[in-house]
């Protein structure tokens, strides 16, 4: 499902530079990035540890801003605005998942007003029948008025899919987003993000789960903050 086709939608980034300071030493993380997601697809960056991975996902996420080059996100530029802004586009276009399934959800929030919270968050207005739609597609029904402790990991993860799919966003970034979970509920997260991808969203991951790259559209090899192989 991968293409280059250059239409607004989806999401491009051009020579991407990032360097760190540390211990009074200039540390290169990304060294001159480009990446093109398109909707509708599931991305998985693969790579060891201090390849750049969390890095990327930081700038993709609006958390930091890139040292030089830029990130165009569904025909906007993210890397050329402002703090404030860019806490404007998180909130409308964009959904971030944690590895910990129970940090992206609130221990006094059901899975129902969570998603409630989150179409608030947005500034959009959303159905009962809608929010019903979301929790079919994520297999959430039955967990609906459960609390995020009342759940499994896997539910948990599922639910803070859900959270972060209101809208839906343009890009939905996950980090490591089975690495606490069992093999028994690594399969329901991963249909839950090609669901999302059907969607027309576009999903990237960063992971090492094999399992995620092997239901991937496009997997990115990251090393020493260059991406050195795409598939």
């Amino acid at each position: 499902m991968t293409s280059t086709d250059p239409s607004p939608s989806g999401v491009v980034c051009r020579g991407l530079f990032r360097t760190y300071q540390l211990r009074g030493s200039h540390v290169p993380a990304l060294r001159g990035t480009d990446l093109r997601l398109q909707a509708g697809t599931l991305t998985a960056v693969v790579g060891p540890s201090g390849s750049g991975k969390s890095t990327l996902l930081r700038l993709l996420a609006g958390l930091d801003r890139p040292d030089s080059g830029s990130i165009t996100i569904d025909g906007t530029e993210i890397s050329a605005l402002s703090r404030r802004q860019r806490v404007r586009v998180r909130r409308r276009r964009l959904g971030f998942l944690f590895q910990a399934p129970a940090d992206n959800l609130l221990e006094y929030l059901t899975v129902r007003q969570h998603l409630h919270l989150a179409a608030k968050l947005r500034g959009i207005s959303v159905r009962d029948a809608q929010i019903d739609t979301l929790l079919a597609r994520l297999g959430l029904t039955e967990r609906a008025g459960h609390l995020p402790r009342q759940l499994s990991g896997g539910e948990q993860q599922r639910a803070g899919i859900a959270f972060a799919a209101v809208g839906p966003p343009a890009l939905l970034i996950a980090d490591e987003p089975t690495a606490q979970l069992d093999h028994m509920t690594v399969d329901s997260v991963l249909d839950a993000f090609l669901t999302l991808a059907r969607a027309h969203v576009a999903v990237i991951a960063a992971t090492h789960d094999p399992a995620v790259a092997a239901h991937a559209d496009q997997v990115l090899q990251m090393r020493d903050g260059r991406i050195e192989a795409r598939r």
